[in-house]
């Protein structure tokens, strides 16, 4: 038979990563290109406990079809952590649970895109954003990110562009730069996309693993009709496969309506389970301990790259999450050095992966310190820069 398949799938965003990690398989291989949690701190006893009284009060509401919007109990807390955490008055129906924040990327396409629609991207960008995005096929406009967030100038100037949508970000130790937006960087954000009347949606997943310096407000608090993503995959779990949408609740009522063309609403057990497990636990003492492995881990990463690493390659230096984004110099190729790397038994991701259609980032890569050892990720950069230096001499 031959298959006709929509339009859309013609320039698929494919996951360059995806394909990357097939390369992790190999046990040998030294591993900085999956950006996931470390597995040492899931805690399967805590959740194993809520899933068994979670079932003993109420397993059959668990098992049972239930309502698009989310477990209320689940909606409330997380409206709850916004108002002591961040400040924000919301309320339990402006959140909608979602398939992990991915899902919400595809909602609010389906609500907010039309073919040849404009969004704005950070350069580089999250791969999954991407990915998402791109099958609803927009106008992809990227603005450089600089040390202390966006370029401003070019910012507004990417709002001029007739039919642009939205602005899409990730102020808190970016995936895959690392780098975070200033307090005054935030606001001034704000400012341009409201002068220009364009939406603004931040991804927030890496937000509370914050390891060193303050922590600073959503853009919500700058703007009121910011649209928040959030997710509980990096401080719990990701096999959850839970996040959710904060938005105003006429955005939260359409995107519903989108959601139950999709699934009619996330798995409700799961749903259950976890609040049931962020009622019973220190959740603020659990990512403490998260976020203190994860400094270490990426004192270590920098620490071995000042040893091994050329000079002339340049490094972020986060103050959260789990990436370090390097650029090469004298236009070395990343995806050059990832086959030779291979060999080397060590992985990363090329930087074309964080731009549209692979158009750009060839000079640049992602290493993820979260799963890794101190001496795991000692001896790969060690690898990494024999192959780097090789490549200069």
């Amino acid at each position: 038979m031959s298959y006709q398949f929509a339009d859309r799938m013609a320039k698929p965003h494919r996951s360059f990563v995806t394909e990357i990690l097939k390369v992790t398989e190999n046990p040998e291989i030294i591993s900085f290109a999956g950006g996931l949690p470390n597995p040492r701190f899931f805690p399967v006893r805590e959740l194993a406990e809520a899933t068994t009284k979670a079932m003993e009060r109420d397993g059959r509401s668990a098992l049972q079809y239930a309502t698009t919007q989310g477990y209320l109990p689940l909606r409330e807390y997380i409206a709850q952590r916004y108002r002591q955490k961040k400040g924000l008055q919301v309320s339990p129906e402006e959140i909608l649970i979602t398939n992990g924040s991915q899902q919400g990327f595809d909602l609010l396409c389906k609500l907010f895109l039309n073919r040849g629609d404009g969004i704005i991207l950070e350069r580089p960008a999250y791969h999954g954003a991407i990915q998402a995005f791109g099958l609803y096929e927009p106008a992809f406009e990227t603005v450089p990110l600089l040390a202390d967030g966006i370029d401003p100038e070019l910012l507004a100037k990417a709002c001029q562009t007739p039919g642009m949508k939205f602005l899409y970000t990730v102020t808190n130790f970016q995936n895959p730069s690392g780098l975070s937006y200033s307090d005054a960087r935030r606001g001034e954000v704000a400012r341009i996309v409201h002068r220009h009347d364009i939406m603004l949606v931040e991804d927030d997943p890496y937000g509370e693993l914050r390891f060193q310096g303050k922590d600073l407000p959503t853009m919500r608090s700058y703007l009121e009709s910011a649209i928040l993503l959030g997710t509980f995959s990096k401080t719990v779990a990701p096999g959850l496969r839970l996040g959710w949408v904060c938005a105003d609740r006429e955005v939260i009522e359409q995107l519903s309506y989108a959601k139950q063309a999709t699934d009619f609403h996330s798995n409700y057990f799961a749903q259950m389970v976890l609040h049931q497990y962020l009622i019973d636990n220190d959740v603020d003492a659990h990512i403490a301990v998260l976020t203190a492995a994860y400094k270490e881990q990426a004192a270590t990463m920098l620490s071995a790259i000042a040893s091994y690493f050329p000079l002339e390659v340049s490094c972020t230096r986060p103050d959260g999450g789990m990436f370090i984004y390097a650029t090469l110099p004298g236009g070395l190729s990343a995806l050059k050095l990832f086959d030779q790397a291979a060999e080397e038994k060590v992985a990363f991701v090329p930087g074309q992966a964080f731009h549209p259609y692979g158009k750009g980032g060839d000079d640049s890569l992602r290493l993820s310190y979260s799963t890794l050892d101190g001496e795991a990720i000692e001896e790969g950069i060690r690898r990494l820069g024999r192959v780097i230096r090789r490549n200069l001499s």
